[in-house]
């Protein structure tokens, strides 16, 4: 099963600063039919406006990804901890059993981003962060693991769970082939760019909620990048 989660009916929220739609239910935006994909609970894809941001908040028991589309975002925490990822990069945060942090964009271009939580195997340890460049060229015609939390995934940024965030950049004609375990959930959404996913035609920033599928191939119609999460 491939449904298509079109960009134009997701969750929508404008705060000025933020500019924000929601694959699934997410603050003020309720649907009882999207509560998450297996243990994938929020994927966000946020426009954030130059010199604004998230101010200190907290997290537990979630880890939280973001994948930088354009622009850049400078992460700080209760854990000291401080840093900045920009376009095709990496981070993730570990919460456990507690940790306040902060998201700014302090570039002069609006910022725009995948937020993506994923709910952990257990609850409680120490919070952690970590950030990681992903040179484009090296994920070019394939998935590769940006943050896993499956043995083997020789680097990938740790998460504490049994999951996959993935990354492809794709050619117009090209494509890229992922197996999946029928049983597990697999949320694809294209960065930009077109894409046909198993027969199903993506636009840019359109999601794909897949299962029951031992394989994925995705076929790119035009230049495009790709995120992926393979979840329980």
């Amino acid at each position: 099963m491939i449904e298509r989660r079109p960009f134009e009916q997701l969750g929508h929220a404008d705060h000025g600063w933020l500019n924000a739609r929601h694959h699934f239910s997410f603050a003020s935006w309720y649907d009882p039919r999207r509560m998450g994909w297996g243990t994938l609970r929020v994927w966000n894809d946020d426009e954030i406006g130059p010199k604004s941001g998230f101010p200190p908040h907290p997290h537990s028991d979630m880890e939280i990804i973001t994948y930088v589309r354009t622009g850049a975002i400078t992460h700080q925490d209760s854990m000291g901890n401080k840093g900045r990822t920009a376009a095709g990069d990496v981070q993730v945060m570990s919460a456990g059993s507690g940790v306040r942090h902060a998201e700014y964009n302090l570039e002069d271009e609006t910022t725009t981003l995948f937020q993506i939580w994923i709910e952990p195997e257990g609850h409680g340890g120490a919070p952690s962060w970590g950030a990681m460049e992903f040179p484009k060229h090296d994920r070019t015609g394939k998935f590769v693991a940006l943050a896993s939390g499956v043995p083997g995934d020789v680097g990938a940024l740790p998460i504490r769970a049994n999951a996959r965030v993935l990354g492809a950049s794709l050619k117009a004609g090209e494509s890229a082939t992922y197996s999946l375990d029928p049983s597990r959930h697999a949320y694809l959404v294209s960065s930009h760019g077109e894409l046909d996913v198993g027969g199903v035609a993506l636009k840019s920033r359109d999601g794909a909620a897949i299962t029951g599928e031992r394989e994925i191939v995705v076929k790119a119609l035009t230049d495009a990048e790709v995120v992926m999460v393979d979840a329980p």
